[in-house]
């Protein structure tokens, strides 16, 4: 009895020891802005993606490219294929974040046609080939009638840091191009800056 007693309030101790230093999880809403650290966060990758794409669609490649001859006759708009964005910041960013956020803002536009491109496009390519062997002719997807690409998109992220005691300063700035593939001219550029003040 005696035994029982302790092991049940040995029990309870434990259960409420592990209870006072358990972890608290709060579920918010996505677009709260969130700056804990001062670093590139979701905020940050949320702002660039609308800044760029405000200034692409606003720019005068659109109309341009109307203009051109066969390859700008495109009903459904220019296909764009969404390339690398290099991080040559001083942290570690995810800029796949800001790019599918882009590649969603511009296909949702109506003004342009995504392509896919990189692993997206393998993938693909790979289906397509695998269609050949195992699905039946009737449904097999054909070769060669994918739609080729009139720009793609690249662009870069950087940083300064400058730090004195206990103040810290990230100057980010990040810059993204549309490039013509077939004359290889740059037909848009655009840029954002984001500068950061930190302190503790």
């Amino acid at each position: 009895m005696n035994n029982a007693f302790k092991i049940l309030v040995t029990s309870a101790l434990i259960a409420l020891i592990a209870g006072c230093g358990g972890r608290e999880v709060t579920r918010t809403d996505p677009d709260t802005v969130t700056d804990l650290s001062g670093y590139w966060n979701e905020t940050d990758a949320h702002m660039v993606a609308d800044s760029m794409i405000t200034q692409c669609l606003d720019g005068r490649w659109l109309t341009h490219f109307a203009s051109r001859g066969t390859r700008g006759e495109h009903p459904a708009g220019p296909v764009i294929v969404v390339g690398c964005i290099f991080n040559e910041s001083s942290e570690h960013i995810n800029t796949d974040i800001f790019m599918n956020a882009i590649e969603q803002s511009l296909l949702e536009s109506g003004e342009v046609q995504i392509a896919a491109g990189g692993a997206s496009r393998g993938e693909v390519r790979s289906e397509r080939e695998d269609q050949v062997i195992f699905a039946s002719p009737a449904t097999a997807a054909a070769f060669g009638h994918e739609i080729g690409a009139d720009y793609v998109m690249t662009g870069s992220v950087g940083s300064i840091v400058d730090e004195e005691g206990s103040v810290r300063s990230i100057y980010y700035q990040i810059s993204l191009e549309l490039i013509d593939v077939e004359t290889a001219l740059k037909s848009w550029i655009g840029s954002l800056e984001i500068k950061k003040m930190i302190e503790w």
